[in-house]
């Protein structure tokens, strides 16, 4: 019966021992085994030393260099005309003629008249002469001379009226022909052969433009202008100044900045300049808009970084340096100017430090990345 009791008591105490082992195992905490979070994928760029040109950009036109709307001067039948549209025509060269008779007979007239008086007045001279020689031997009144010499002067005027006509009559007709008054590129013919033009007709004949040397006109802002200014030492040394094409972005030619206008236009507060191009290739054309480029200078191996580079931080800008740990730490730089997507490092970076161009936004100092090729963001590479 003891027997019995003690292996029933033996029992129960197992049954619980067990119970309790179950309930240890169930319900006891097990321990969180730690791991370091995975690396934060980023695209990266080294820091280099390379010379960067300061630049201005702006949007500009061509323009003729000299551009004349050639009028008639006298009004008459337009007889010919001597120039092939769209062609070039060199300074003095014959472009057109006006029917020149009628101005060629207003000269024989004027010629004429003036033959007369010039006769008239020798005539008046001599009885002058003659009436001044007799007044000395007492022969004739003072008066008649008075009056002889002032008859002289009277013809000498009509003379002089009369030279004034032939000249006027040589310059009309001298305005029959039509010569180019500079050297560049007519335009079409604005009258035919056969119409009557005159002075005052609004339109003119033609156009000439120089387009070798031609003109581009831009505007900057005053903070620009400033930066020129000093640069160019008051305009006094030429600017290189390069255009390109708007559409296509290709080379169209060098030129040399030289003309500032002389005012700041109070409306947008920019100033217009204007830059000479030999245009030898005839590549810029008048009313061609272009994108032009200065270089104020040089920078001799500057230290830089892709723009993306660059963060703005409570503190100012930053960078993240990725250390050969591939650890990452937010280095404090000061930057320069901004030159085509290129930043100057002015301090804090040094060449061949590798900087975070993308992926900065799931940074912080300390964290461990993996660089990924720059086609893996869908970016381009910096």
């Amino acid at each position: 019966m003891a027997t019995r009791r003690r292996f029933r008591w033996g029992l129960i105490v197992a049954v619980l021992v067990l119970a309790a082992l179950v309930a240890w195992l169930l319900f006891h905490p097990k321990p969180v085994k730690k791991t370091a979070p995975p690396p934060v994928p980023v695209t990266a760029a080294q820091v280099v030393s390379q010379d960067v040109p300061v630049q201005v950009n702006a949007i500009g036109a061509a323009l003729a260099w000299q551009a004349v709307t050639i009028h008639a001067q006298v009004s008459g039948v337009l007889k010919t005309v001597n120039f092939t549209e769209g062609t070039d025509v060199t300074q003095g060269q014959l472009l057109a003629q006006i029917d020149p008779a009628p101005f060629q007979a207003a000269l024989t007239q004027a010629q004429g008249a003036l033959a007369r008086d010039q006769a008239q007045l020798q005539e008046a001279q001599l009885d002058l002469a003659r009436y001044q020689k007799l007044a000395a031997q007492d022969s004739i009144a003072k008066q008649q001379v008075d009056t002889q010499a002032a008859l002289v002067k009277q013809d000498e005027g009509v003379v002089k009226i009369d030279q004034g006509a032939v000249a006027t009559a040589q310059i009309n007709l001298g305005y029959c022909r039509i010569t180019a008054p500079v050297s560049g590129r007519v335009g079409l013919r604005l009258v035919d052969p056969g119409n009557l033009v005159s002075s005052t007709d609004t339109n003119g004949l033609l156009t000439v433009n120089q387009i070798e040397p031609i003109a581009v006109t831009f505007t900057v802002p005053e903070g620009d202008f400033q930066r020129l200014a000093d640069a160019s030492q008051g305009f006094t040394i030429p600017l290189t100044v390069e255009a390109m094409s708007e559409e296509t972005g290709a080379p169209l030619g060098l030129g040399e900045l030289r003309i500032a206008d002389n005012h700041v236009d109070p409306t947008n507060g920019t100033v217009t300049l204007k830059a000479r191009f030999p245009n030898s290739q005839h590549r810029l054309w008048p009313g061609q808009f272009v994108n032009v480029t200065l270089t104020l200078q040089v920078l001799q191996h500057a230290i830089t970084v892709p723009a993306a580079a660059v963060n703005q931080g409570p503190k100012g800008s930053f960078a993240y340096v990725i250390g050969p740990d591939h650890k990452v730490s937010a280095q404090p730089v000061k930057v320069g100017p901004t030159e085509a997507g290129v930043v100057i490092i002015n301090s804090g970076l040094k060449a061949g430090d590798t900087v975070v161009t993308d992926g900065q936004m799931s940074l912080k100092a300390g964290l461990t990345v993996a660089v990924q090729p720059a086609a893996a963001s869908g970016k381009p590479a910096a």
